[in-house]
């Protein structure tokens, strides 16, 4: 028996959560790891698509939403194993993914969170390595610095566009869509922090984590392809209304009120440019119609929660 235990949350991402637990068992047999899967409440049958087609896995039905964070913590706190892997639902594993991470971390002691290279669906690199996150690379961010001058790092912002990803290195954050942590890490740095319902909880971990002395290291020897918004997209606007605030929380909780109204001025600003951008990609037809309204909306969603909810903590 494999010594990890893998959770995966889901909210109505039956085709990937499929995909996933399928890559799961084909990449791992016959050393087959703990699977718990922490159902938020789907409608769209995955829990009893598990039941059916994945008899093995632990399968933990939320009677509601319970957000991102918290039904993770349900399922680490359900799992056995001294390694966890902490893996989104639209994730697909390469052969030999989980057992390269294990082993890195035996080798490593210093090390706490791992993480693989993750690919794009098209298998082009995705960027998941990320710097933490300060006011001048977020403005790199949101006025559109890191996209066009990425590859210099004074202008790469949080995201490190200037990393090929292809060495292994500590960073200040890997992406939280497939982590890899030692147990002991864990009871050492605590749970996600549940006041994050999705995003910036793993900015928060990784943060907490170096604080309490462990490393977080990229491994791109490890791979696995993200689909990306396997849950996001059944509600875009909602979702990205949750980033802003789960921003808005993470500057509260570690820079305090000047952070964040500092954060909050950068978000409003970047939000302002890009409701511009759909408005005139509209008028002059360069992006479908029912694309420029899903940006005018999303821009004008966040927009009203960054204003109304932006100053209050």
């Amino acid at each position: 028996m494999m010594n990890v235990s893998v959770v995966i949350v889901s909210w109505n991402a039956g085709r990937y959560l499929k995909e996933c637990l399928v890559s799961l068992r084909e990449t791992t047999a016959p050393n087959s790891p703990e699977v718990i899967v922490v159902d938020n409440a789907s409608t769209d049958g995955s829990p009893e698509m598990v039941e059916s087609l994945f008899q093995d896995v632990k399968l933990v039905r939320c009677r509601e939403n319970l957000g991102f964070a918290k039904a993770n913590n349900i399922g680490i706190r359900l799992s056995q194993a001294p390694y966890i892997a902490l893996v989104n639902s639209d994730v697909r594993l390469f052969d030999g993914c989980l057992d390269g991470l294990v082993e890195f971390l035996e080798r490593h002691p210093e090390a706490g969170l791992v993480g693989p290279k993750i690919l794009n669906t098209d298998l082009t690199v995705q960027t998941s390595c990320r710097r933490f996150p300060s006011l001048w690379n977020n403005f790199c961010s949101a006025s559109g610095l890191a996209r066009s001058l990425g590859r210099h790092r004074f202008f790469s912002g949080e995201q490190m566009f200037d990393f090929r990803h292809d060495q292994v290195r500590s960073v200040d954050v890997l992406a939280g869509c497939f982590w890899m942590f030692r147990r002991e890490a864990w009871e050492a740095v605590g749970s996600l922090d549940e006041e994050f319902f999705i995003y910036a909880e793993d900015l928060d971990w990784c943060k907490r984590c170096w604080d309490a002395g462990w490393q977080v290291v990229f491994f791109p020897e490890a791979q696995a392809i993200h689909h990306r918004g396997g849950s996001s997209a059944n509600d875009p606007v909602r979702f990205a209304v949750e980033q802003h605030r789960a921003l808005l929380h993470y500057w509260q909780k570690h820079h305090g009120l000047c952070g964040r109204l500092g954060i909050l001025a950068i978000l409003l600003g970047g939000q302002l440019l890009r409701y511009c951008a759909a408005v005139t990609s509209g008028l002059t037809r360069r992006l479908p119609e029912s694309d420029s309204r899903l940006r005018m909306r999303t821009a004008a969603a966040c927009l009203r929660t960054l204003l109304t909810e932006g100053v209050a903590p």
